[in-house]
């Protein structure tokens, strides 16, 4: 990650696919900036995780932007008196979808590779092994591109920004499997929504589901710290 003429800012929750994604930008020669949130989020401990995911991948610097998504609630994740859903008791859009925190959060990314004058920025984003968020499809990634191309100085200069997504279309043992390859340490990663708080992860969540199923199918142990089941 030495390219300084090649920079993207990389979206970076701690988590095992936000990791995995900070290791493809590296992979592919981008001088990355990696950009975290405090938004009141239950599972805040993931914070520590992407400090270290940073670190680990060599990412050129990380800063953590502090908003308060708690102030409207809306999410498991964000108000206490919503209980976070074990796997699979939920239909439709889970209770820890937060209302268009990809959005706020692209958002935030654009202007500072602007600002970088980066024309390149990565987002973690899966739409095969996930929870089912609507911020999460390949239709809204193209459209937040155009979004940050067409209210950006970008228009006006000719360029367009490009928002990648290389685990759109990725089954989770594929996403470790990749991560893997590129030298993850997936122990330093947290995806628990609902941590106890020593912070290991709960093994019930939908998050969790998806992570263990995921070592299982990809055949290599999983490295997560839950609680006793």
């Amino acid at each position: 990650m030495n390219n300084e003429n090649k920079k993207a800012v990389v979206l970076l929750s701690g988590g095992l696919d936000s990791a995995s994604c900070l290791a493809v930008a590296g992979r592919d020669g981008f001088s990355c900036h990696a950009l975290s949130f405090n938004y009141g989020q239950r599972h805040g401990c993931e914070l520590a995780a992407a400090k270290n995911v940073a670190k680990a991948l060599g990412a050129k610097e990380h800063i953590v932007v502090s908003i308060d998504l708690r102030l409207w609630g809306g999410s498991a994740l964000t108000a206490d008196d919503i209980a976070v859903p074990e796997a699979g008791t939920a239909s439709g859009i889970p209770a820890t979808y937060v209302p268009a925190r990809n959005t706020i959060f692209l958002s935030f990314a654009t202007a500072w590779a602007e600002t970088l004058g980066a024309r390149d920025i990565f987002i973690g984003v899966n739409s095969l092994d996930y929870s089912g968020y609507p911020d999460c499809r390949p239709a809204f990634i193209e459209a937040f591109e155009t979004c940050a191309s067409l209210g950006t100085k970008a228009c006006d200069e000719g360029w367009r920004f490009k928002i990648h997504a290389p685990l759109q279309k990725l089954r989770k043992d594929e996403i470790i499997r990749l991560g893997v390859s590129l030298g993850i340490d997936y122990s330093i990663t947290h995806s628990c929504y609902d941590p106890d708080p020593s912070g290991l992860a709960c093994g019930r969540c939908d998050s969790c589901s998806l992570r263990r199923q995921g070592f299982i199918q990809a055949g290599i142990a999983d490295p997560t710290a839950y609680v006793k089941l």
